[in-house]
């Protein structure tokens, strides 16, 4: 076998599993190193942290950095981070830990970024102006601080606005406008206060500016986390100065690496991570879309999973549901069938409003670059912002990784190109040259400068946000014939994943990628994996599914609105929230439907919700909660789906913690969880109801219930992996097992691991179950270690082997000498 070629560093540690942890205030590093002794008696290699260096004040989850320089306070601080890996090293547990390198936060009160305070007190002559993606290049020269809740010249008439002169740090003047305080620019104290207001290195402004004006690159359209310019080695070296201190004296072990696509170079940051670390375990939150793959010549050791989430939920999703799922779709919500029109109308929405300040600033780049060059000068601002518009509407992906200086390569190339002809369809002939040009620039085909470079990198990190923004976070909430298909990393349209696929995209991870993280549930994820594992059934049971639909919006007919309230669309999606996550509280419903609506941006969204559509949504949604008449259908709908759901919890989770990689459990989901999207998904995990019942599963007891059968699973596989690293590893194998029904699924890793799932459970029902099908072993005893039951090598009936459990994990028995 030739060598995998994203391999750590020789000797380097390398997970055989991880267990994500939501580290916040309330449940810090002390919390964590209590758990140590469970986290190893489940079988896990490496406790899995979110980022760990100091945020925000109350912070619920760490991606709002503050100062690089110490480990949080509010987590325990280095003292409580020490404990910790006591604790960890003691029960024989690594920790691998997030980095979040795009962005960091700007807080309230503002004084607690101690680099940003520095920019917004001396501007482009502060040490760490370099830090920030600020372009001073605008009239006003300074920062936009889109802080205030009404336009300025209101603020200071209001007397909002108010000069401290001795409340700042070392007694400095300061200007407070409530929680917010900024420094005032040496010189200008003694102005007039529209005049000192006017003097500074920021720009106070209405919130609502931001979303045109901003002048500094955020992450996503998130004005309170700034971008931060790693590509610069002093940023770098001081952002990860404490992390790359923790590899290096083995506090930590590896490194998850968050939305490197949001970096001028992710590369190159790899490149240089790679050289600071030694080459430690560095896996990456890379979204890929459809047969994309993670960039070849990238010094990681894959992405974070949710390519691998596609396929292993993909698996348990019936193909024949799809067009009878899309019909009762469009005849509840009359949206089309085609998604990719629902994503083109999203993702334009996105860059005329919540991007509308990036995309302005790549218009100012590109007519810059116009200006320059005579032949170019007629290309008008309007026309290049059409083009681009459409250029960022059309791409399919988060980035092409075009990198200034150098010849694109072929599959960047054919990205662009296709984005561009896709574009062109939508544009005027006369705009067609402008388009060119545009997809020219992006290309790097005109050559180098400062601003064709900046705009060959802007064009890239402005693709990223309209792809998360518009897509899932806008269209995934309008479209969803089966929502568990609406998934970080999936795609609504695609309904199931063959086994010739599985196998196939499987043997190029052990070939390519065999250290890349695997997963079901992330803090990210818009449901969790048992949610989409039971809404997954209903593409094998459409009819009942409508059935079930029809009766319960006739139920709930008396509690819409005198207007009509919830819209079809959004009354769909409840019924398969109310199904996916039953039993469900009115309190998580409405929170999880106020998040969706706002999301979709059709009828209400964050930043002008429409308060009678919210209250009219929330009024139904509590309504159907409790009417006894809608609640008792749905439990009964729900019982009707446990046997199949039963079949797609296990099957699934057994593939994606014995298929190629290093599998992610998050938090709590090694039993059954039907949680939403965050915060639903953070909520405290109860740890002594989990140890309880590992213990008595280890002390012989028959698992009882879904929820012992999947810690039976999850605790077997990931000490069954810790047991035999050599069939999992680089080292492994991974060959498909031959069977004569489409309804199993299996495979052996390093030939003597050998895994046998059932799938799509209902039409194996309907198909009059197992009969005498069978799945050839390969030669040898193996022994299932979820019940212990021995099976001698060669063609078995599947009937026997799954007669316990819809899944068996086996183990070759090795012969004594």
């Amino acid at each position: 076998m030739s060598e995998p070629r994203h391999l750590p560093s020789s000797g380097k540690p390398v997970p055989s599993s991880t267990y994500r942890l939501q580290l916040n205030p309330s449940w810090g590093f002390t919390d964590l190193a209590e758990q140590a002794g469970y986290l190893a008696s489940l079988g896990v290699s490496h406790a899995y942290l979110s980022p760990i260096l100091q945020a925000a004040p109350g912070s619920q989850h760490g991606y709002d950095v503050v100062d690089h320089s110490r480990l949080n306070e509010e987590l325990g601080g280095a003292e409580g981070f020490s404990r910790l890996r006591e604790a960890l090293g003691g029960a024989g547990l690594g920790a691998v830990v997030d980095v979040v390198p795009n962005h960091m936060a700007v807080p309230t009160p503002e004084t607690l970024n101690g680099a940003l305070w520095s920019v917004l007190r001396d501007g482009p002559r502060s040490p760490y102006a370099a830090w920030f993606d600020v372009d001073w290049s605008v009239e006003s020269h300074a920062v936009l601080m889109p802080v205030l809740g009404k336009r300025i010249g209101e603020a200071l008439d209001d007397g909002e606005i108010t000069l401290d002169r001795e409340g700042g740090p070392g007694g400095e003047p300061v200007l407070r406008y409530f929680d917010h305080v900024f420094p005032v620019r040496q010189g200008t104290e003694d102005l007039p206060l529209d005049r000192l207001v006017d003097r500074q290195w920021y720009r106070l402004a209405y919130w609502r500016v931001a979303d045109e004006e901003l002048n500094y690159r955020r992450f996503f359209d998130i004005d309170t986390l700034a971008g931060l310019r790693v590509e610069k080695e002093e940023v770098f070296a001081e952002t990860h100065a404490v992390l790359v201190s923790l590899l290096r004296e083995g506090g930590i072990d590896g490194l998850r690496i968050d939305h490197p696509d949001g970096l001028a170079d992710p590369r190159d940051y790899l490149r240089r991570l790679e050289r600071a670390s030694d080459g430690a375990w560095v896996v990456v939150e890379k979204i890929t879309e459809g047969h994309e793959s993670l960039p070849a010549d990238w010094p990681t050791a894959g992405t974070t999973g949710y390519d691998a989430l596609l396929r292993a939920g993909g698996v348990f999703v019936d193909p024949d549901g799809a067009d009878p799922l899309r019909t009762l779709h469009t005849q509840l919500t009359a949206l089309p069938e085609d998604f990719d029109e629902v994503v083109a109308e999203a993702k334009r929405w996105v860059v005329e409003h919540g991007l509308y300040a990036e995309v302005a600033r790549l218009v100012e780049v590109a007519a810059a670059v116009c200006a320059d060059d005579v032949h170019l000068r007629d290309h008008t601002r309007r026309g290049l912002r059409e083009a681009i518009v459409e250029l960022l509407v059309a791409f399919p992906v988060y980035r092409a990784y075009v990198v200034p200086g150098e010849e694109p390569h072929p599959d960047s190339v054919r990205v662009v190109e296709d984005a561009a002809a896709a574009a062109r369809e939508q544009l005027p002939e006369e705009r067609h040259a402008t388009l060119d040009l545009v997809r020219d620039l992006v290309l790097g085909r005109l050559g180098r400068g400062r601003r064709l470079d900046e705009f060959v990198t802007r064009f890239q990190q402005t693709c990223g946000p309209v792809m998360a923004k518009g897509v899932e976070d806008t269209a995934f909430y309008r479209w969803h014939p089966l929502v568990s298909l609406n998934e970080v990393g999936g795609d609504p349209a695609r309904f199931g994943v063959g086994p010739q696929e599985w196998h196939e995209w499987c043997a190029g991870q052990q070939s390519d990628w065999p250290y890349a993280m695997t997963t079901l549930s992330t803090h990210d994820t818009k449901r969790s994996e048992d949610v989409r594992a039971r809404l997954a059934v209903l593409s094998e049971l459409p009819e009942a599914w409508a059935g079930a639909v029809t009766e319960w919006r006739a139920l709930a007919a008396k509690h819409r609105s005198d207007v009509g309230w919830p819209d079809a669309a959004t009354e769909y999606l409840l019924w398969q929230i109310v199904v996916g996550a039953w039993p469900l509280t009115a309190d998580r419903l409405t929170a999880y439907l106020e998040k969706a609506t706002r999301e979709a941006k059709v009828h209400t969204t964050w930043t002008e919700p429409d308060e009678r559509y919210d209250t009219d949504v929330k009024k139904f949604a509590e309504a159907v909660i409790a009417d006894p008449s809608i609640t008792q259908s749905v439990e009964a709908f729900v019982e009707r789906l446990a046997p199949y759901f039963r079949v797609n919890v296990l099957g699934q989770k057994l593939l994606q913690l014995t298929m190629p990689g290093v599998p992610d459990v998050y938090q709590g989901t090694e039993i059954v969880d039907l949680s939403l999207v965050d915060p639903d998904n953070r909520r405290p995990v109860d740890y002594d109801r989990r140890k309880d019942l590992l213990s008595a599963l280890d002390g012989g007891m028959e698992p009882d219930g879904l929820d012992a059968e999947k810690l039976l699973v999850v605790s077997q596989a990931l000490r069954l992996r810790s047991e035999r690293p050599e069939a999992f590893g680089a080292s492994g194998s991974y060959e498909p097992l031959t069977s004569s029904s489409p309804h199993a699924l299996g495979f052996v890793r390093g030939g003597s691991v050998a895994v046998v799932t059932t799938r799509l459970g209902a039409g194996l029902e309907r198909a009059g179950g197992w009969a005498e099908e069978t799945v050839e072993l390969p030669a040898g005893r193996w022994v299932d270690r979820l019940t212990g039951a021995s099976f001698a090598g060669g063609s078995v009936r599947l009937g026997g082997l799954l007669s316990t459990l819809p899944v068996v994990l086996l183990a070759r028995e090795v012969s004594a000498g």
